[in-house]
């Protein structure tokens, strides 16, 4: 009894971190350094892929750019510390695109990109001595330069030259010529000028010379296609005209749509609107007289007279009567007779009457200027759908309108659009059953050609394959290099169970109940001697057979040592 109890108070086993350092010690030198190697490359793999999946995605900073400036911007993101790539055709320079914004603003303040061409900067280093030829082949260089970048800042524009024709100028007015100008552009992909913006560039170049005049501005593509046509410049018609035109018909139609759609209902009839609209400039100024004399004219001066003249000879009384003041006449005046009665002689005499009569003019200045823009004609077409109605067996069914609702109809249209007869106005009104066509459905986009399903796989891509190499790691590397290190979970005492089989028949029993009252070394070292002197003591009494058997092992392995 006292050697199971000195079996059972052995030390116990060492801790599990003395037990994993006992097992590290115990491998081989190669063990050792495979487990190192191991180790070191699932961390360096852990590392690696943690980098990869934090490294920022790369956005286009400048694309299509002269050698010149890709040379000068490369340089400038070096001495910056800004990391930069090139795309797989070596047209763009890519950047993280959380830096884009910033470097390029960094960069227009040196002046990148400069478009491969040079502008005002070329007359900051003018030298001395340089001849009054040179200085305006430098102005001219300058100006088709800041004319060029200029002109690229429209966004349908990739690149863009400018070269400008300016004759010198002369003191003769009959060898004066005028200069001309030419653009070439080069539109990026699936992008197009319209007229409005071949317009602009045309007035822009044309203010930017002197004695430029719009119609000696020539702008080609990239294809060889004129963009300005002489033509249609020529004819007077600009964009905001064209636009004008439109905005006319879209109000008489929207008239059209507003009056029709309560009676009718939405989509069941269609309208259409073709105005001429009259843009030419008239002024006229009339100046007209009434006839003369007129019964209602003004008379402005009245001048007669009248004068008689004769030879009278000599008359009256000589004496004192004649030197005498005349009598006042008295009415009525009779005049005496030709030649007086009292000298028996005959009178000569002579009568001449004249009459100015001046009238106010009568004038009439009329000054008429027509607004442009004004509606010449009007042309009104508008087609209405068939009626439908539902049957009482449930059949939908169309009829055509009345034509008293065709006449209604067409009378409300007339009104609505101020229809006038006398300026050649015309309207049509058709009924008709509308044709259903299958709308046309565009083929679905297959998912792996989707960009936001194409993002979303490589985003979660990143994150498969990072769990996948930790997984790597935790199962493949670490996990095998822990079960050698680490000790063996603690087994039970088999022997024992063994050996109370083959000595007595009733083994299977023994070794249930054994089990069932061993304990754990652990828990056998942690318990006094007073316990375990107890726990002997039932054993004995509950088995005492394999007690028995026990105690004759024991004495036969001392007699086998004592021999």
């Amino acid at each position: 009894m006292a050697t199971a109890d000195t079996a059972m108070a052995a030390p116990p086993p060492p801790s599990g971190v003395g037990q994993v350092l006992q097992n590290f010690s115990n491998l081989t030198q190669r063990q050792k350094l495979s487990a190192a190697a191991a180790l070191a490359a699932a961390i360096a793999l852990l590392v690696g892929v943690w980098l990869w999946s934090q490294e920022p995605d790369y956005a286009v900073l400048f694309s299509n750019l002269e050698e010149r400036d890709g040379g000068a911007i490369v340089t400038a993101l070096q001495q910056q510390n800004v990391p930069y790539r090139f795309s797989p055709g070596g047209q763009a320079i890519l950047v993280p695109e959380g830096v884009v914004h910033d470097v390029r603003l960094r960069l227009a303040a040196e002046g990148l990109p400069r478009g491969g061409m040079v502008g005002f900067e070329l007359l900051e280093g003018q030298k001395l001595g340089v001849s009054q030829f040179h200085e305006q082949v430098n102005f001219q260089r300058a100006l088709e330069g800041e004319l060029s970048r200029t002109i690229q800042s429209v966004a349908s524009i990739g690149r863009a030259r400018v070269h400008l024709a300016i004759p010198k100028q002369t003191a003769f007015l009959r060898n004066q010529q005028m200069p001309t100008a030419s653009v070439m552009v080069n539109l990026l992909p699936g992008r197009s000028l319209n007229d409005a913006q071949v317009a602009g560039i045309v007035h822009l170049v044309a203010s930017s010379v002197p004695q430029l005049a719009t119609d000696q501005v020539s702008v080609v593509d990239q294809n060889g296609q004129l963009l300005t046509r002489t033509s249609d410049r020529n004819s007077g018609l600009d964009p905001t005209q064209l636009q004008y035109v439109d905005e006319i018909e879209r109000q008489y139609i929207d008239r059209i749509e507003t009056i029709l759609t309560p009676i009718v209902g939405a989509g069941n009839f269609r309208a259409q609107v073709m105005a001429d609209v009259d843009f030419n400039r008239s002024e006229q100024t009339a100046e007209s007289y009434k006839p003369n004399p007129s019964p209602d004219q003004a008379i402005r001066s009245q001048q007669n007279s009248e004068a008689l003249t004769g030879d009278f000879g000599p008359q009256g009384v000589p004496g004192a009567l004649t030197n005498q003041p005349p009598v006042p006449a008295t009415a009525p005046i009779t005049a005496p007779a030709a030649g007086g009665e009292g000298n028996g002689t005959d009178t000569i005499k002579n009568s001449n009457r004249s009459s100015v009569v001046n009238y106010e003019l009568d004038k009439t200045i009329q000054h008429v200027r027509r607004a442009v823009g004004q509606v010449r004609r009007l042309s009104v077409a508008v087609v209405l759908n068939h009626r439908t109605t539902t049957a009482a067996n449930g059949r939908t069914e169309t009829a055509a309108l009345s034509d008293e609702e065709v006449r209604k109809i067409t009378d409300l249209i007339r009104e609505a659009v101020g229809y006038t007869e006398a300026r050649g106005d015309t309207l049509n009104v058709a009924n008709s059953i509308f044709t259903v066509s299958p709308e046309e459905v565009l083929p679905e986009l297959p998912l792996w050609k989707d960009p936001e399903i194409i993002a979303i796989a490589k985003e979660a891509l990143r994150y498969l394959i990072l769990l996948g190499v930790l997984a790597f790691v935790a199962f493949g590397v670490i996990r095998p290099l822990m079960r050698q290190v680490m000790p063996p979970p603690a087994a039970e005492d088999e022997e024992e169970t063994e050996e109370g089989e083959d000595a007595e028949g009733e083994g299977d029993e023994e070794g249930e109940e054994g089990a069932e009252v061993s304990l754990s070394p652990e828990a056998a070292a942690a318990q006094s001697y007073e316990q375990k002197l107890a726990r002997a003591r039932q054993m004995a009494k509950d088995n005492p057979k394999m007690v028995a058997n026990l105690v004759k092992d024991w004495l036969g392995a001392t007699a086998h040592e004592q021999r």
